[in-house]
């Protein structure tokens, strides 16, 4: 069996489909629903990195300082940063679960002719 396409790239149908999919309000709104969680937090994130940074390089006193013994703020705030990714990765896989699959999961039903 053989079809008549370039074979550098897909047949007609599926790009003409792809662009379909791209164009279609389904997408639109699981792109908008996944930029609007992850744009967010993502600068939330490195907005606390950068100030970590800056902490780290300008504020010796304060990060030097004892919280326990031997355990000075900076240490703290580093290890706040490993807290931290795990707890943005843990948010990103709760809403990934609860909203994004859901509405990816109707659209590729509508794209495989299921629904």
């Amino acid at each position: 069996m053989s079809t008549s396409y370039e074979p550098d790239g897909p047949p007609p149908t599926a790009r003409a489909s792809f662009r379909e999919v791209q164009d279609s309000p389904e997408f639109a709104e699981l792109r908008r629903t996944h930029r609007s969680f992850v744009f967010p937090l993502a600068l939330l994130f490195l907005a606390w990195y950068f100030l970590y940074v800056l902490l780290a390089d300008y504020a010796h006193g304060f990060m030097g300082r004892e919280v326990v013994g031997n355990i000075n703020v900076g240490l703290v705030f580093g290890l706040l940063q490993f807290v931290s990714t795990f707890a943005i990765t843990m948010l990103y896989v709760r809403f990934a679960n609860r909203r994004l699959d859901p509405q990816a999961e109707r659209l590729r039903r509508r794209i495989e002719g299921d629904a």
